[in-house]
């Protein structure tokens, strides 16, 4: 991963200290052009001083800066705002939790990982479904159309269905393809990879592209009612166990 050691003085910056930090966005999606920023997402722990007290706490951090000639979108939550959202079926934590773009982790974050499969349910197959229509509805209003919102169509719903049918998160388009075989797929990645964050669909066939996410987003939504995933998460004791033990650590 490039700029590694970058960001790993970033993190180390912070003011709480961190159970994990990874790299989202287009870096992690596999279409990172050279104007993209780096998206870093975490979690941070925050002492007990903070949490027992009449403040309330900071639940989550949100810096979009350059640092270090880095343009940086850096988001972590507090662990029981991160183990939350766990809970309530959320993707992106998710993706945060599983990115192999790791920039921090500790045994805790291992220990996570392993309690978070335990999160994964069918009905994560909403966040999926909506997080494609926003991104359409954002496409289909641009003139001339971006490639970057089309290919984040694509990239959630393939991610969803594949969410469905393995019980495994994938954010990478590219992998992705390995198993969906999209022909049209390795080219809206060339243009976006080489035309950057602006880069406009060339030779865009709006019903072919309207016809294709129509059929993945059906294909998800047989993928949710066929899917062996459960119902309801099962980890909430598992991540109040790990919860307390890291309260107490501080």
């Amino acid at each position: 991963m490039n700029n590694l050691e970058k960001l790993q003085e970033i993190t180390a910056s912070q003011p709480y200290e961190l159970l994990f930090a990874t790299v989202s966005g287009a870096h992690l999606y596999g279409f990172a052009s050279v104007d993209s920023d780096y998206d870093l997402r975490g979690c941070h722990l925050l002492p007990i001083s903070e949490v027992v007290g009449l403040d309330p706490p900071t639940e989550t951090i949100e810096v979009s800066k350059i640092i270090k000639d880095l343009e940086l979108d850096l988001v972590t939550h507090d662990v029981k705002k991160f183990f939350t959202l766990l809970l309530k079926k959320n993707g992106y934590v998710l993706e945060q939790l599983y990115s192999p773009l790791i920039v921090h982790s500790t045994c805790e974050h291992q220990e996570l990982k392993e309690i978070a499969l335990n999160c994964i349910t069918r009905y994560h197959s909403y966040h999926y479904l909506g997080f494609a229509r926003t991104q359409w509805r954002l496409f289909a209003q641009e003139t001339p159309p971006r490639v970057k919102p089309l290919l984040y169509v694509y990239r959630v719903l393939l991610t969803g269905i594949y969410l469905m049918e393995t019980g495994q998160v994938e954010a990478n388009l590219n992998h992705l393809n390995q198993e969906f075989n999209l022909s049209y797929l390795p080219d809206l990645i060339a243009q976006k990879v080489s035309g950057g964050e602006k880069a406009t669909v060339q030779n865009m066939d709006w019903e072919f592209h309207q016809q294709e996410c129509d059929r993945l987003r059906e294909k998800l939504t047989t993928a949710a009612e066929n899917s062996h995933l459960p119902d309801n998460p099962s980890a909430k004791e598992a991540l109040n166990d790990l919860l307390v033990r890291l309260r107490c650590k501080k």
